[in-house]
């Protein structure tokens, strides 16, 4: 079996950027941590996740991320599944972080998506079912 363990993020401000992550992953902590460098720059690290999985962030990030809605080769999304979407909504909104868009129209699942502090889009989907047949049901293209 294979799955994934961890996504590293490119990031500018760590503390910032874990506002948005603590309030989607509550149950999540900061795993471990450092300072390095990276070819020549020095830079601060994080693993912020559970047991099993996590996000790395690094904060020599410079520059603005690639523009969403344009066409440059890069990292469009990332998403996570939840079993209570709303509450992930709520938890973000209390930290300030609103919806950027709804997901499409589906019976059998609804996902929402945010732009986190470094302008990555970030999804997160509630499956309604739990029938694969469903949860993977996409309309026509």
């Amino acid at each position: 079996m294979i799955h994934l363990e961890h996504i590293n993020l490119v990031v500018t401000d760590i503390d910032h950027t874990l506002s948005f992550y603590r309030a989607a992953f509550p149950h999540w902590y900061i795993r471990g941590g450092g300072q390095g460098n990276w070819y020549g720059k020095p830079r601060n690290w994080v693993h912020f996740g559970d047991d099993f999985q996590y996000l790395a962030f690094n904060d020599d990030g410079e520059g603005e991320n690639r523009d969403l809605t344009g066409h440059q080769v890069g990292l469009a999304h990332f998403a996570f599944v939840t079993d209570n979407i709303e509450a992930v909504i709520q938890r973000l909104a209390d930290e300030g972080f609103v919806v950027d868009k709804d997901g499409a129209v589906n019976p059998h699942r609804r996902n929402v998506y945010f732009i986190d502090p470094n302008g990555y889009e970030v999804e997160f989907v509630q499956y309604l079912s739990d029938l694969p047949a469903q949860r993977n049901h996409y309309e026509a293209a």
